[in-house]
């Protein structure tokens, strides 16, 4: 859920850049096991409060799904102290913007404002966690805000389904197997109770992270976070199964109709590690490589010399459990996804069987160079930073850290395990086709 209050202070943080250097921070915990991260950065007047729950859609009952996006919007609806309706014109009456997005295992909440209105941040991300209202007022009213949100993204969006469609296909234990939006009908069924309960399984302190970056005074800001969240009672402690995929060892077809579309795709995707380990890196690496952008291998080759393709793509499915590379693309002409899918794999095969260049790899470190001083060009990027290095990758300082990893990444290496995960009886082929026609 994009929920944009646009201000000055929007334009103050994209313009807030930062040199590659050592982002300092303090983490500890509260008593109530809610961890918090500061980082204190006075160079502009601005500061982001954040916080972070472990839940995602991994987390839901099957019969159930679709819970973790729902109260993604649902915790917007209002508190014991803030009506319904007043949370936005709070955030935009303080100078301030606020954003909420969900994936796989996690959920994120910010708000970003003038350093004056930290105590405002602070104030409101407090009563998220201690006094929200799940009433059946604000449940109805955003299950018709997440109806039309799925209807506009997946049901009525040209290749809108696909995420959905890899998922259920590449997963068949693991919850990632379905997608974050879950089933309109599930969320339908639903009763109140059901909603009261995720709300205090999930949103208790000790299943967050809260994170203030920007320019603040650290004692007193201390001395407002253990005032507005310290009296937060503990939460039960979470059972989270830990369940393991059977590896692929035969390759999977799957086949999906689109009435959206007149061109057909082809979406190949390979289960890889959670996205903590050092081969995850590695794949990251394998797909900016092959895939992302005009640059990249299959782009150059299949868009622009062969002319066989009309856009080459990839989606990063980055998990805490399992990753997945996806790539694929979209036939010109008279060539064929098939047609696609040969010059994809040749491609493979080559990363597989030789070396990349040292002017690529030189490439390659410069784009992930790149990304990471963008990432944390903002205090908005540095709290999401520090927030998802602590609780997905268990190592806050990989802010730091991270980039070295990939510095330290070998051609080698590249090509092991590119050998290791991309071959093709461990992938998914989703044939992703336009309508049929009964009539034909």
């Amino acid at each position: 859920m994009k929920r944009h209050l646009l201000s000055v202070l929007f334009i103050l943080t994209l313009g807030h850049f930062l040199s590659a250097q050592e982002v300092a921070f303090e983490e500890y915990d509260l008593p109530n096991g809610l961890h918090v991260i500061l980082h204190q950065d006075n160079t502009a007047p601005v500061v982001t409060t954040a916080v972070m729950y472990h839940v995602g859609s991994k987390d839901e009952d099957p019969q159930k799904t679709g819970f973790a996006h729902f109260f993604e919007h649902l915790l917007f609806e209002g508190t014991q102290n803030i009506e319904r309706g007043e949370w936005d014109k709070i955030v935009s009456s303080n100078g301030g913007r606020g954003n909420a997005n969900t994936y796989l295992d996690r959920t994120y909440y910010y708000e970003t404002f003038p350093s004056n209105s930290l105590e405002t941040g602070l104030w409101l991300e407090s009563e998220r966690l201690m006094h929200p209202i799940i009433g059946q007022v604000g449940v109805d009213t955003q299950k018709e805000v997440v109806q039309e949100e799925r209807r506009l993204r997946v049901d009525n969006s040209p290749y809108g389904a696909y995420f959905e469609q890899i998922c259920k296909n590449l997963f068949i234990k693991h919850p990632y197997r379905w997608a974050v939006v879950g089933s309109l009908e599930h969320l339908a069924s639903a009763t109140l109770d059901d909603f009261k309960n995720f709300n205090k399984t999930y949103y208790v302190p000790n299943n967050a992270v809260l994170v203030v970056a920007g320019d603040f005074e650290t004692e007193k800001t201390k001395k407002m976070i253990s005032d507005y969240f310290g009296p937060i009672p503990k939460g039960a402690e979470i059972d989270r199964p830990q369940i393991k995929e059977d590896p692929i060892t035969s390759t999977l077809f799957a086949t999906y109709h689109d009435p959206n579309i007149q061109i057909p795709a082809i979406f190949l995707a390979y289960r890889t590690p959670g996205q903590a380990e050092r081969d995850a890196y590695i794949i990251n690496m394998i797909s900016a490589y092959l895939s992302d952008g005009e640059s990249s291998k299959l782009y150059k080759k299949l868009v622009d010399d062969k002319k066989m393709a009309l856009q080459v793509f990839a989606f990063p499915l980055d998990g805490e459990d399992y990753s997945a590379y996806i790539l694929g693309g979209l036939p010109l002409g008279e060539h064929t996804i098939q047609d696609l899918k040969d010059e994809i794999d040749a491609e493979i095969l080559k990363l597989q069987t030789e070396l990349i260049s040292e002017k690529d790899y030189q490439k390659l470190q410069n784009k992930f160079e790149n990304r990471y001083v963008n990432a944390n060009s903002s205090v908005e990027g540095i709290a999401n930073s520090l927030a998802e290095n602590y609780l997905l990758r268990d190592d806050t300082n990989l802010i730091n850290t991270e980039i070295d990893i990939y510095r330290s990444i070998t051609r080698e290496e590249i090509q092991e395990v590119a050998k290791k995960y991309l071959k093709v009886n461990q992938r998914l082929e989703l044939e992703y086709l336009p309508e049929q026609n009964d009539a034909n």
